[in-house]
């Protein structure tokens, strides 16, 4: 009798807990007898494995069981590896692939001409003979946008949301947010000493390319300000603000976080680099440009700390354990109903199934009008009564 399998795969950038969710789902299906395979790479799994070439098959799968699986929700990253692939957009073909007709699609980057190839019809080929009957896809917004594309074509398929910008949409949580919160605050917290030893203005860059939300629970949780991407503040007040503080405070700092798509008004953030898979160009530091105009304006010395990578680093924290531990259990419960198109989510503070995020609307934003103070360049403290446990609702 043919064992039932399943696959599973991370894709994007890694965060504190998919080890979590791999474990649990690996754990879950030993006891129903089910195979779990790991997709290496994420989508690269799926668009570079060569079925026919026995050396392509460790280098891009791996059968999970309990005992390779023992230990791994004991620290961060994901043993599965990741990519940011985009099977619909490929640049470049696999060498087993050069010369096989898939879609292409033309177009024009700088004036230069560009081609990418829409490797779906190989996808869904592996998926086919590797035998994986239901697949689960960890990722952020880039990620899971494939994953919904797979299931209009008829793959059974269920989204873990995972981004510490806790972006993704129709959830109010995704898996690392919580951890990078509590590395951002440390990092903040520690550093208090030396901005206040040589009496700077602190400048700290979080995460944030499209959504302010790690920028400003940190400031929430640090009570410091924030510039978020919802929002343009008036720069003049927000050097004025720093300012003000600064002289305010008996050891004469102040302290301000930045999202890395922050701006301001009449400053359009920098870009550069070649487009990834998603279209995403690495942001200049906004953080430098504000340091630059706070020294031209007002000659104040300041201190920049980019905290960026270090947030997704390292073992989760409690609530990201949690999380990513109950999201991998209902999603292999959404399997074994038979269910697909659906995410693991928190909806109103409640564990729950909802639809895959419609690529279309991009990525969630803050409510500027219920979360932040437009006056101060702070987060809003006021009025969270009868608000779910992380201050936000799903959208």
């Amino acid at each position: 009798m043919v064992r039932r399998r399943i696959g599973i795969l991370t894709g994007g950038g890694d965060v504190p807990g998919l080890n979590a969710v791999i474990k649990s789902v690996t754990y879950r299906s030993s006891k129903n007898d089910i195979e779990v395979v790991g997709l290496r790479r994420g989508w690269e799994a799926l668009t570079h494995l060569n079925l026919e070439d026995p050396a392509s098959r460790p280098h891009h799968i791996i059968p999970l069981d309990r005992e390779n699986t023992r230990t791994i929700d004991r620290r961060g990253g994901t043993v599965l590896h990741s990519s940011r692939t985009n099977p619909s957009k490929m640049q470049k073909l696999p060498d087993h692939l050069v010369g096989k007709d898939f879609p292409v699609a033309l177009g024009t980057k700088g004036g230069i001409a560009t081609k990418t190839w829409d490797l779906t019809d190989q996808v869904l080929a592996n998926l086919l003979g590797l035998g994986i009957e239901h697949l689960i896809a960890i990722g952020g917004d880039d990620t899971l946008s494939y994953a919904a594309k797979l299931n209009d074509l008829g793959v059974k398929i269920i989204a873990i949301p995972k981004t510490m910008d806790n972006d993704v949409r129709n959830t109010e949580y995704c898996i690392g947010f919580s951890t990078a919160i509590t590395r951002a605050s440390d990092a903040i917290q520690r550093q208090r000493t030396t901005v206040s030893s040589h009496e700077r203005i602190g400048i700290f860059r979080v995460f944030g390319r499209d959504a302010g939300f790690t920028a400003l629970y940190t400031a929430y949780a640090t009570s410091i300000r924030c510039v978020i991407p919802e929002y343009k503040v008036n720069l003049d007040k927000l050097i004025q603000l720093l300012l003000e503080e600064k002289r305010a405070n008996p050891s004469n700092y102040a302290l301000v976080v930045l999202s890395e798509g922050a701006e301001w008004e009449g400053y359009k953030l920098q870009e550069y680099g070649e487009p990834d898979a998603y279209g995403h160009r690495k942001k200049a530091s906004v953080a430098e440009s504000l340091a630059d105009e706070i020294k031209r304006r007002i000659g104040e010395e300041t201190m920049i700390s980019d905290l960026t990578y270090d947030l997704r680093s390292g073992d989760p924290d409690f609530i990201d354990k949690l999380v990513a531990l109950t999201f991998g259990n209902m999603a292999y419960d959404a399997i074994l109903e038979g269910k697909t198109g659906l995410m693991s989510a928190l909806i109103d503070g409640c564990y729950d199934l909802v639809p895959i995020p419609d690529a279309e609307l991009g990525p969630r934003k803050l409510d500027v009008a219920s979360m932040y103070n437009t006056e101060r360049y702070r987060p809003s403290y006021a009025n969270k009564r009868g608000l779910p446990m992380f201050l936000n609702r799903a959208s």
